[in-house]
């Protein structure tokens, strides 16, 4: 498991052990989620207490994620399963798959559903038309 290359497996415990050390030194845990312009603010806001109220909050949120949902999130990592030959689908399971996907979907926008909450559940559906 690397952690050195961007768009590799980030450990939440890591990156919350580094957003904890933000109170001496802010914004380490964002340079190793791959973010140097949230690290540099950091950084730059480090004589205020801004940014070690925001460093110690975003280490206990880290810890409070599951390391799959964290990975979502932090990694970039998408697994692609390879594509297996589809059997005809019914229009109308067409059309309530849409609609489902669409009140999904505004779930995530309004911040009612995770995005790691949201492709399971997109999974699932996809899955039962399968």
């Amino acid at each position: 498991m690397s952690h050195s290359v961007q768009g590799s497996v980030k450990d939440r415990k890591i990156a919350a052990a580094l957003a904890f050390a933000g109170i001496l030194l802010p914004g380490l845990h964002k340079f190793y989620l791959g973010q140097p312009r949230w690290g540099l603010i950091y950084l730059l806001l480090s004589g205020t207490p801004i940014s070690k109220i925001a460093s110690l909050l975003e280490g206990l949120w880290y810890l409070l994620h599951e390391q799959p949902e964290f990975e979502q999130q932090f990694s970039g990592s998408t697994a692609v399963a390879p594509v297996a030959p589809v059997a005809p689908v019914a229009p109308a399971q067409v059309s309530q798959m849409a609609e489902a996907l669409r009140q999904l979907e505004q779930l995530r926008q309004e911040g009612l559903i995770s995005e790691y909450e949201f492709e399971q559940k997109r999974r699932q559906l996809v899955e039962q038309i399968g």
